[in-house]
C-alpha cells in the first residue's frame, strides 16, 4: 500500500482509477442501505472542503429536510484553521452526535435528517491509507485527497451529492487550479460510483458570516434560519440547497428552487427542522428560541479602526488560525475546544470605518491568550484610505459536473 501511496503521488491516476480506488475504499467497511426505510423520498447530501466561518452545513441541513427530502449528514470535527461541523453542533447543549445505527435509521424516517459523525466500520481502510501517507510522504497527492473524503461519502450512500469545494486564502486548498482539480477528482468518484455529483467553487477570501468559533458560528447559523442571516451565508445556503432539491426532485428549475429555498428561510420550515434534528439529537431546543442564554467566555476584547477608511483585507487564514489559538480549534485530534471562544466581525472587506468604530471581537477563557491573539488577529486586518476599492472574487464562481466546468453564471442559464 506504500508503494501504491508513492505512485499514485508521483504518477497521478486517471478518474476511472479514482473512482475504482474510492469505490473500493467505501466498501472495505458498512456501507448504509436504506431499504427499511418507508416512503420514496429521495436522500441527498452535501459536503464542504472546509473554510473559515463555513457553518453553512448547519442551515442547509434543515432546509433541504424542510421539503420532505432526507439527508443523512455524516460530517466532521475541525482541525487546523478550518472548523467543524460537529463542534459546531456539540455547543449546543445536549447534542449527541454518535448515533447508533437504529437511532440513525428512526430519525432518518422520523424527522428526514440526521447530523452525525462517522462510526469506525465507515471505510475503515481510509484511516489505515491516511496513516501511511503521512509517514511516506503522500499526503499532498489529490487523488488520495479525493478519495478520502469521498470513500465516506459513498459509504453514506446517498441518491445525490452535492459539493462545495472552496479555493482561496482561507481554503483548505488555497491554489485555484489545486481546488479545480480536486474538484474534478470529487465528482468522478462520486459518478464512478454512480452518485449523480456536482460541484461548486466557491471563494474563501475573508471568513464567511461575521462569526469564527463554535457557539459564535451556531448563532449565526439560527439567525440564518430566523430568515436574518449574512448575505454570503445565506447566497450559498440557498444555492446548495436549490441544487439539493433538483436531484432530489423537488423542483424543476433551478430558480424556482433557489425561491423556494429563500421562502422556508423566512417562514420558518427551516428553523423548525432544526429544532427536530436538535431534539432528536438529545440538544437544548431551547438555546435556539434564546441563543444568549448560553454564556459568554470571561474575557472579550474589541479591536478599534485607528482611523477612517475602507476595510480592505481580512485574512481568513490567520483568523482562522488565531480562532484556534483562542481555544475554539484543534491542532491534535487529541485537544479540548472551549466552544464560546472565537470572533465576531463588525465589518467586512469592502466596508467603510470611521476612527475608533469596531472591526472584530475576540473571546476566550484566557486572558494570556487573548492578548496574544488579539496581536495576531489585528496583523490580520488592512484599512486602506478613504475612498478606496477592493476587487472580490465571486462567492461562486464555477460549477463542475460530469458534463465538465462552466461558470456560475452559465450554470443559472442551463
Amino acid at each position: 500500500m506504500s508503494a501504491l501511496c508513492m505512485a499514485i503521488f508521483l504518477r497521478g491516476c486517471s478518474n476511472s482509477e479514482i473512482a475504482a480506488m474510492t469505490l473500493a475504499m467505501a466498501e472495505s467497511g458498512t456501507v448504509a442501505d436504506y431499504s427499511q426505510l418507508e416512503g420514496d423520498a429521495r436522500l441527498v447530501d452535501k459536503h464542504s472542503t472546509g473554510g473559515v466561518g463555513d457553518k453553512v452545513s448547519l442551515v442547509l441541513a434543515p432546509l433541504v429536510a424542510s421539503f420532505g427530502l432526507r439527508v443523512p449528514m455524516m460530517t466532521g470535527r475541525g482541525l487546523g484553521h478550518t472548523g467543524g461541523t460537529l463542534d459546531k453542533l456539540e455547543s449546543i447543549p445536549g447534542f449527541n452526535s454518535n448515533l447508533t445505527t437504529e437511532h440513525f435509521m428512526d430519525q432518518l424516517q422520523t424527522v428526514g435528517c440526521c447530523m452525525f459523525a462517522p462510526t469506525a466500520d465507515i471505510a475503515p481502510v481510509d484511516k489505515t491509507i491516511y496513516a501511511l501517507r503521512d509517514v511516506t510522504g503522500t499526503t499532498e497527492s489529490l487523488p488520495l485527497i479525493g478519495s478520502s473524503i469521498m470513500s465516506k461519502k459513498i459509504a453514506e450512500n446517498p441518491d445525490a451529492l452535492t459539493l462545495d469545494v472552496k479555493t482561496g486564502r482561507g481554503a483548505f486548498l488555497q491554489d485555484w487550479e489545486q481546488s479545480l482539480a480536486l474538484a474534478e477528482v470529487m465528482v468522478a468518484a462520486g459518478e464512478g460510483a454512480g452518485i449523480p455529483t456536482i460541484a461548486f467553487l466557491t471563494s474563501m477570501e475573508q471568513p464567511l458570516g461575521y462569526t469564527v468559533g463554535n457557539w459564535l458560528e451556531a448563532k449565526e447559523a439560527i439567525e440564518t434560519l430566523n430568515g436574518h442571516g449574512p448575505a454570503d451565508i445565506e447566497e450559498l445556503c440557498v444555492v446548495q440547497a436549490a441544487q439539493m432539491l433538483l436531484q432530489g426532485g423537488c423542483s424543476t428549475s433551478f430558480t424556482t428552487a433557489k425561491d423556494a429555498a429563500t421562502e422556508h428561510l423566512r417562514n420558518g420550515a427551516a428553523l423548525q427542522k432544526f429544532k427536530d434534528i436538535v431534539t432528536a439529537q438529545g440538544g437544548d431546543v431551547a438555546v435556539i428560541d434564546d441563543p444568549q442564554s448560553v454564556g459568554a467566555t470571561e474575557f472579550e476584547q474589541t479591536f478599534v479602526a485607528q482611523q477612517a477608511g475602507v476595510v480592505t483585507g481580512i485574512d481568513p487564514f490567520e483568523i482562522g488560525l488565531t480562532s484556534v489559538g483562542l481555544g475554539a480549534g484543534r491542532q491534535t485530534v487529541e485537544d479540548n475546544i472551549d466552544p464560546a471562544a472565537g470572533f465576531v466581525f463588525h465589518r467586512k472587506i469592502g466596508d467603510e470605518v470611521a476612527a475608533g468604530d469596531p472591526v472584530f471581537t475576540a473571546y476566550s477563557e484566557s486572558e494570556a491568550l487573548l492578548i496574544h491573539g488579539m496581536q495576531r488577529a489585528s496583523a490580520a486586518i488592512e484599512i486602506g484610505p478613504p475612498g478606496s476599492t477592493v476587487s472580490l472574487p465571486p462567492l461562486i464562481s464555477h460549477v463542475m459536473d460530469s458534463t465538465g466546468i462552466c461558470t456560475y453564471t452559465e450554470h443559472l442559464a442551463k
